[in-house]
C-alpha cells in the first residue's frame, strides 16, 4: 500500500512538472521577439528624402509610386465595366484628386462635407458631384450662398446631386428649392443592408418619387446604395453582395415602373474601397452602373483586407524622436516598466516623439509600440523599443494611419515622395475643414 502511494505521488510530481514545462514553453513561444533591425532600405530612403527637404515636424507622406500602383490595380479591376466615382473625404487634396481624375479618366466625385463641396465647385468646375450623405438644409443654403459659379463655371443644377434619405428631408429640400427658386437634382439613398439610414420600403420610395414628379424644382437623378458592410458582416462576401444587389434591384424596378422607363442613364451608385473588386465581370447582371472608392488608393491599415491584397500602402506619418530614455518608467508604479520589458523586450527603452495620439500604428523601426499603461499624448507620445535598436534623438519614426479621411487633414501639406528619385518632389495642400 505504501509502495502504491509513493508511486501515485511520484506520478503526480512528474505530471505537474511536465505541465509546468509545457506552460513555460508555451509562454516562451508566445513572448514577443525583440526587434532590433532598424529601418529597412525603403524607410531609410524616405528618411533621407525628408531630411534633404528640411522637414522636421510631423508630416503626412504620400508615396507617389504606391499611389500610381494602386491606380493601376483599380483601373484593371474596373476594366471599363462601371463608371468610377472618387471619394473625396478619403483623398482630401486638390492635386491628389486631379492626379486620380487624370489617371482614371473620371470626373465623378463623391463629397461628404459642405466646405469641401464649395472647394470642389470652385477648383474643379468640370466635376460631376454626388453627395455621399444627406446634409441639413442650412448647409445646402450655405453652399449656394458661398458659390461663385460665375467665375468657376460649375453649374449645380446640372452637375450636383443632393442625397436624400427620407420623405421628411425631401419635403425640406423641396421647400428650400421652391423658396429660392433653385432646381435641385435629387439622388435617393436606399438601404441595401448597412441599416444606417435611407429608404427601406418600396412604397415609401414610390411616394417620394411622386413628390419629385409634382415639384417643378426637383428632378430624380438616381440611387446611392452603400454596402461596405459586406466585408464585416458574417457570411460569404459573394452571398452578401447578391443579397444587397437583390434589394437594390427591387428599388430600381419600383422606380422604373413608376417612371415608365429605364434608369440606365441615371446614377446607380454602390461600392466602396473594400468591395469594388466584388463586381468584376458582373456589370450585365447587376442593377448598378457606377462604383465608389477612395481609401484603397492610399491604403491605411483599416483597409488591409483580402479584397485589397493587390494594393500597396502609400501613406505614412513621419515624425522625429525628441527624447530617449534608457529604460521604461511608469509614473506611480516603480518597477512596472521593467516587468513590461521582461515579457515584451520591445518595451525596454523609451522614445518620446514629436506629436502623437494619431489613429496610426508604428511600422518603422519594427518593434516600436505605444505603452498601454502610460497612455497616449498628442504632444510628446511615448513609444517603446528594444535594447540594441539603433535609434537616436532626431531620428524619424514612421507610422501607418488607420484611415485617411481625417488623418490627412492634420499635418498641413502632404509631402509627395517619389521612390524612383528618392526625393520629396512636391507639397500638395489639403482641404480646409471649415
Amino acid at each position: 500500500m505504501a509502495h502504491s502511494d509513493a508511486f501515485v505521488r511520484q506520478r503526480r510530481r512528474l505530471l505537474l512538472g511536465a505541465t509546468a514545462l509545457g506552460a513555460a514553453g508555451a509562454l516562451a513561444w508566445l513572448r514577443p521577439e525583440a526587434r532590433r533591425d532598424g529601418h529597412n532600405p525603403y524607410f531609410r530612403a524616405l528618411d533621407a528624402a525628408l531630411s534633404e527637404a528640411g522637414l522636421a515636424t510631423p508630416t503626412l507622406v504620400l508615396d507617389q509610386g504606391g499611389l500610381d500602383y494602386n491606380l493601376s490595380a483599380l483601373n484593371s479591376h474596373l476594366n471599363g465595366e462601371y463608371h468610377y466615382r472618387i471619394v473625396v473625404k478619403s483623398l482630401p487634396s486638390l492635386p491628389l484628386l486631379q492626379r486620380i481624375m487624370a489617371a482614371t479618366g473620371s470626373n465623378r466625385l463623391m463629397v461628404f462635407h459642405q466646405p469641401f463641396l464649395n472647394t470642389v465647385a470652385e477648383a474643379l468646375p468640370q466635376a460631376d458631384v454626388l453627395m455621399g450623405k444627406p446634409l441639413p438644409v442650412a448647409a445646402v443654403d450655405r453652399f449656394y450662398r458661398q458659390l461663385t459659379s460665375s467665375t468657376s463655371g460649375f453649374r449645380p443644377e446640372q452637375q450636383l446631386q443632393w442625397l436624400v434619405d427620407s420623405r421628411q428631408r425631401l419635403e425640406a429640400y423641396e421647400g428650400f428649392a421652391r423658396s429660392q427658386q433653385r432646381r435641385l437634382r435629387i439622388n435617393l439613398e436606399i438601404d441595401i443592408g448597412l441599416h444606417r439610414g435611407g429608404f427601406t420600403d418600396t412604397g415609401e420610395l414610390a411616394r417620394a418619387l411622386t413628390t419629385i414628379d409634382h415639384s417643378p424644382w426637383l428632378s430624380f437623378s438616381g440611387f446611392m446604395g452603400y454596402e461596405p458592410h459586406i466585408m464585416k458582416a458574417p457570411g460569404p462576401a459573394a452571398w452578401l453582395r447578391d443579397r444587397a444587389m437583390a434589394r437594390y434591384r427591387d428599388y430600381v424596378s419600383t422606380a422604373e415602373q413608376h417612371l415608365g422607363r429605364s434608369l440606365t442613364d441615371l446614377t446607380l451608385n454602390t461600392g466602396g474601397s473594400t468591395t469594388y473588386q466584388l463586381y468584376r465581370g458582373l456589370s450585365g447582371e447587376l442593377p448598378v452602373n457606377e462604383l465608389s472608392a477612395g481609401s484603397g488608393l492610399v491604403m491605411p491599415t483599416d483597409f488591409d483586407l483580402p479584397t485589397l491584397a493587390e494594393h500597396r500602402p502609400a501613406a505614412f506619418i513621419a515624425t522625429p524622436v525628441l527624447k530617449l530614455l534608457e529604460t521604461t518608467r511608469i509614473p506611480g508604479a516603480p518597477g512596472l516598466g521593467r516587468l513590461q520589458a521582461l515579457w515584451n523586450p520591445n518595451r525596454a527603452r523609451t522614445a518620446f516623439i514629436y506629436g502623437g495620439n494619431w489613429p496610426a500604428t508604428p511600422v518603422s523601426p519594427a518593434g516600436l509600440t505605444d505603452n498601454p499603461v502610460y497612455g497616449r499624448s498628442s504632444n510628446q507620445e511615448m513609444l517603446n523599443f528594444a535594447d540594441g535598436l539603433d535609434l537616436a534623438e532626431g531620428d524619424r519614426v514612421f507610422l501607418r494611419p488607420h484611415q485617411s479621411e481625417s488623418v490627412f487633414l492634420q499635418f498641413g501639406d502632404l509631402a509627395i515622395f517619389d521612390p524612383a528619385r528618392g526625393a520629396i518632389t512636391h507639397r500638395w495642400p489639403v482641404f480646409r475643414e471649415g
